[in-house]
Formats: structure tokens, sequence, C-alpha cells
């Protein structure tokens, strides 16, 4: 069986990053995702998607995006099954990411991304992969393209 996704969109809201009770870390998103299709002469429709990472993707996406960045997200669709206070039967769809990349260009003004820029990051095509660093993802005429 394969439960594989790949996303591409734009931060709605900063990443909010907390602690389980035994110090692991977890970030809940959302992006906004446009449908590939639409009717002629209509806007797109969006998407909103919701993210969770973990450990360290989790801490690197806390730390190196904001909200209106680009973001590449692969992951598996999970859905929970939950009760409100109300004691209705709830269902979510999130995806759990597994591994994060840049989907735009570095911003030019630094201050916009707090000023720090991430280790080994010139820009497009790169991007964390769970195993805890980064990888080149272009090739040599630095189109960012990996073929």
């Amino acid at each position: 069986m394969l439960n594989k996704i790949f996303l591409m969109g734009r931060l709605t809201k900063d990443p909010e990053l907390r602690r389980t009770q035994s110090g692991t870390a977890v970030a809940s998103f959302s992006i906004a995702v446009d449908r590939d299709h639409g009717k002629k002469g209509e806007d797109k429709e969006t998407d909103f998607i919701d993210i969770v990472a973990w450990r360290n993707t989790a801490e690197f996406v806390s730390k190196y995006f904001s909200k209106g960045r680009m973001v590449v997200v692969e992951g598996r669709l999970q859905i929970r099954q939950w009760t409100d206070k109300d004691g209705n039967k709830r269902r979510s769809a999130e995806v759990v990411a597994d591994n994060i990349y840049f989907g735009d260009s570095k911003k030019s003004d630094s201050s916009s991304s707090g000023g720090e820029s991430a280790p080994g990051y010139g820009g497009e095509g790169y991007g964390y992969s769970g195993d805890g660093g980064f990888e080149d993802l272009g090739d040599e005429n630095g189109d960012g393209l990996p073929f």
C-alpha cells in the first residue's frame, strides 16, 4: 500500500512550534495550495491544508519558514478521529511531513525573514530531508532542477 503526498503552497501563518511532555518538537502550520484546474474566466480555487512536522523537521520549519513563504512538503496523509466538547465524533485530515523543502528563492530583505539564513542555503534548490541535513537538489546548470 502507498500513502505518499507532495504539496507545494504558501504558508498561511508562521509555523507554531510546541513540545510534547517528553520534549519532542512538533510544528503545526497550514499551506494554501491552488488547484490546477478552474473554469475559464473564473479564479482558481484554493485548498488550505493542515501540516504537522515532528522532531528535527519541526525545528527546521519553525526556524526558516514564515507566513507567505513557498514550501514543498513531502509526507503522508493522516485521518484523525476525535470527539469534540459536545460529544460529537469528528474527523480531520492532515499531512504528516517527512521532508520539507524551500519552494522559492530566499527573500532579499533579510528583515522579513528574521535576518538569519539557513546554513548551506543559497536560494533555490536546497531542502531539509528529515535525516538531519540539507541536500543539494540542483544541477550544474544552476536551474534548481534535479534532472
